[in-house]
């Protein structure tokens, strides 16, 4: 009978090790916006889109304005692909200016796309 319970013992220690090992296993880690969600193409730092608080950069301006036309369908492509987007809040204006108020969104441009990005109009 204690044999029992020490091997009863033992396989709940192993199943409640196990099943921690799995849960690190699930956790992702916070992967930063790196690429416009409207082109595609490598994000400018310096033309942003603030949307329900959170921070959406791309890479022209042009893209900006496709962006305000249906912003959820972006975010939630961005959200699709494991991007977590800054808090708006707490993002740093790496322009060193201030962004313009649009409806109820903030969004910023500076510098242009210098014309690395494709389908816009520079």
């Amino acid at each position: 009978m204690k044999e029992m319970k020490i091997v009863i013992l033992i396989l709940v220690l192993m199943l409640f090790v196990a099943g921690c090992m799995m849960s690190k296993g699930n956790v992702m880690e916070p992967k930063p916006q790196t690429t416009c969600p409207v082109m595609g193409g490598k994000i400018n730092e310096g033309v942003y889109a603030d949307y329900t608080g959170k921070r959406v950069y791309f890479c022209c301006g042009g893209c900006i304005n496709k962006f305000q036309k249906d912003p959820a369908k972006y975010v939630k492509k961005l959200e699709a692909e494991g991007v977590t987007l800054e808090d708006a809040s707490n993002a740093v204006n790496k322009s060193g200016s201030q962004g313009t108020n649009e409806r109820s969104d903030k969004s910023r441009t500076s510098g242009g796309c210098g014309g690395g990005c494709s389908g816009c109009a520079h």
